[in-house]
């Protein structure tokens, strides 16, 4: 008796890869985060295998409109370090919001990607925006909404 193999692999290039627009305006930070991350990873697809990149690229315009539930304004912190002894930087949400609100989405859905080489390259396939334009018009991406 032979045994069929269930789980179906496909090449790289059978993944067909589009671009999706998504307005942050007015959207709630996790809620987009999760959706978008779902989208570059490829699960929305039925040919979603876990080991490849079968997603996305995806768009995200006014990224500095988003907005956050509860006390987070005051309270969601943002920590990095250097290495360095005395180089450990904690910033507030809201001093990001003003100054680079493009690292509030991407740092959130990089949090939402696998953590190896495959997210990594994921990543990749996200482009933030604060403002209402971008330079990606030639790939003709279509606008999403959640």
């Amino acid at each position: 008796m032979k045994r069929e193999r269930l789980t179906k692999f496909i090449k790289q290039e059978d993944a067909a890869q589009k671009w999706y627009l998504v307005d942050a305006k007015d959207q709630v930070l996790g809620r987009l985060a999760a959706n978008v991350a779902k989208i570059i990873r490829g699960k929305h697809k039925p040919i979603f295998t876990p080991n490849m990149d079968t997603g996305d690229f995806v768009i995200v315009v006014n990224a500095d409109k988003i907005r956050v539930t509860g006390k987070r304004e005051e309270l969601k912190t943002y920590f990095s370090y250097s290495g360095y002894p005395g180089g450990a930087k904690v910033r507030r949400f809201s001093e990001l919001l003003e100054k680079k609100p493009e690292y509030i989405v991407w740092h959130a859905v990089k949090g939402m990607l696998p953590k190896n080489r495959l997210g990594r390259k994921l990543i990749k396939k996200l482009k933030v925006y604060s403002g209402e334009n971008h330079p990606h018009i030639a790939q003709k991406p279509e606008a999403l909404s959640f």
